[in-house]
């Protein structure tokens, strides 16, 4: 049996600006602003006052698991543009000493297992990235943009034809913030 409906409210802070366009929602705060369409999905949003509703009439099991995301996204917005997100990344090495270096939008990790080419990862959106001797920091308000971001360092370094408990050089995530 289906439910009537489904509805879940998010109490907006009185330092944080939100405005709702049909179903695209703008997030202003002291760290920026954040933007998202979600007129795609078949679910509906409303802004009263300080209050944002996220509801769907007669929902199937879709719609009623999409309430949740769009409720965790919106979520997502108003703690980055108020907080920030941060992700550190620690440099792993035994050997050959890896080197890190930003250029454009791209990382480049040098002599990853002494490896005479870089290996690049893409930097996602307008993430920054910090790198400190053993640490790669990546900061910014959009959760999306930092997350992939650091996935995307890890990931360009991940050991290929050999034993992973063995050869344990690379990049990892060990913490993950809010609070840039």
């Amino acid at each position: 049996m289906r439910a009537v409906e489904i509805s879940k409210t998010i109490q907006i802070p009185d330092d944080i600006e939100v405005m709702v366009e049909g179903r695209r929602v703008a997030v202003k705060g002291a760290k920026g602003t954040l933007t998202r369409d979600f007129s795609h999905i078949p679910i509906s949003i409303e802004l009263h006052e300080k209050t944002i509703r996220i509801w769907a009439k007669w929902p199937r099991k879709k719609e009623a698991a999409l309430v949740g995301t769009i409720y965790s996204h919106i979520q997502n917005m108003i703690a980055g543009v108020k907080k920030g997100f941060t992700y550190k990344l620690k440099i792993v090495f035994s050997h050959f000493p890896i080197s890190v270096k930003v250029k454009d939008k791209t990382v480049l990790i040098e002599n990853f297992t002494g490896e005479r080419n870089p290996r690049k990862a893409k930097i996602v959106g307008n993430a920054q990235i910090e790198v400190q001797s053993e640490d790669i920091i990546v900061k910014g308000v959009n959760l999306e943009d930092v997350s992939q971001t650091a996935a995307n360092i890890e990931q360009a370094i991940k050991v290929k034809r050999k034993d992973p408990r063995v050869f344990l050089d690379g990049i990892y995530v060990y913490e993950r913030s809010e609070g840039a």
